[in-house]
């Protein structure tokens, strides 16, 4: 459906010479681009309390920042104030089609499209993100600046936006519809609408080395695990009670090593945490479930569909053979599977061919039906 040209560099190249080194500019990145969707229908989910939807205003330079769902767009005006919403991948499948050329990187790095429509003089402000980034312009245009990767100081623009102070650009350009800029973390950016227009942001997370500790922290107390005590059986008497002598470090230090040193356990956490969808899955409700057999029937007519920003995550063969990770949770089936499980995991769309192998398979068909009904993989509804 789309086509991303970065610079006519292979993914390789371009990560190797732009990947969270520097910002570039590219020019019709994807031709005769079209919004996947419109300013109407981005208006509409905003006023779904799942969607996770920000108004960010300005006024007489007053910066207001609202969350929603909102029920009425009317006193806003015709300038100076932008809708984004963040997950729209998870909601729209024209959206989440968009991602399909990004997934050069592990699908746990990507985190969402985030969307955004803006009224002319409307934006965020000038700030930093944390994450690597893909703007894609829309329709209309925007006028973008990017800067250098210097510390800068932050201004509190408004209790829920935080802003640096301005800064030089080193991108200075006017976007329209198919130009991309790629922002790694740490440059200072800002967009302002020239006229009504469309951004749609790719954007790649990762995680703070602390929340990593805490999520792991969590992990061991939820399940039960690392309760034994650090214990002394050798300890030697001594003079100085207020120290905490050499041993001693040595002894703690060790007690943590070995639990970061169990390779199975540190599987396990990464594919429940990594896994776990960041906003909310907008998974059917009152779903109708299916029988394996009408899946296969299905199967034969169309493709399975894996729902936009659910998380399907699995490990090399030696660490965990027939586990597969999906929105926090642990599947296990048999090493057989193995490669099946890959499959589910790389690919948006399966089709009966690519599946077939397996489908031989009760095992396999008993997951696909589980996964099916769970809301996880769909198909399209038929007229």
């Amino acid at each position: 459906m789309y086509s991303v040209n970065l610079k006519n560099l292979t993914r390789q190249q371009f990560l190797d010479e732009y990947w969270q080194k520097k910002p570039v500019l590219i020019r019709g990145a994807i031709t005769n681009f079209d919004d996947p969707i419109t300013p109407d229908e981005l208006a509409g989910l905003a006023m779904e309390p799942s969607a996770e939807s920000r108004l960010v205003s300005q006024t007489d330079g007053k910066w207001n920042a609202q969350h929603g769902p909102f029920d009425s767009y009317d006193h806003l005006g015709e300038e100076n104030w932008s809708l984004l919403i963040q997950g729209v991948d998870h909601w729209d499948e024209n959206v989440d089609a968009l991602l399909k050329e990004f997934r050069f990187m592990p699908n746990w790095r990507i985190d969402d499209v985030m969307v955004s429509f803006a009224t002319p003089g409307g934006g965020v402000g000038p700030h930093v993100d944390n994450y690597d980034v893909f703007i894609i312009q829309g329709s209309g245009k925007r006028h973008w600046q990017v800067g250098s990767n210097e510390t800068l100081t932050e201004v509190v623009a408004n209790e829920a936006l935080l802003h640096v102070e301005a800064f030089e650009p080193i991108i200075d350009a006017q976007l329209t519809a198919g130009d991309m800029l790629y922002i790694p973390p740490g440059f200072p950016h800002q967009g302002v609408a020239i006229e009504p227009s469309m951004s749609f942001s790719v954007g790649y997370r990762t995680i703070a080395k602390s929340h990593l500790f805490s999520g792991f922290a969590d992990y061991l107390i939820d399940n039960q695990l690392g309760k034994d005590m650090v214990i002394d059986p050798q300890r030697q008497a001594t003079k100085t009670p207020g120290l905490i002598d050499e041993d001693d470090i040595h002894n703690l230090t060790t007690s943590l090593q070995d639990m970061l040193g169990d390779e199975q356990r540190l599987t396990d956490f990464y594919g429940q945490h990594l896994s776990a969808a960041k906003h909310e899955l907008a998974i059917e409700e009152d779903i109708e479930p299916f029988s394996a057999d009408e899946i296969l029937d299905i199967l034969q007519e169309q493709p399975l569909n894996r729902l936009g920003g659910l998380r399907c995550l699995y490990f090399p063969q030696e660490w965990a053979k027939g586990w597969l990770y999906i929105d926090g949770e642990k599947y296990v089936v048999s090493p057989t599977l193995h490669n099946a499980m890959t499959l589910l995991a790389d690919e948006t769309a399966l089709s009966h061919r690519q599946l077939a192998p397996w489908l031989e398979y009760d095992e396999f068909k008993m997951l696909v039906t589980q996964l099916v009904n769970q809301g996880f993989w769909y198909f399209l509804p038929t007229e």
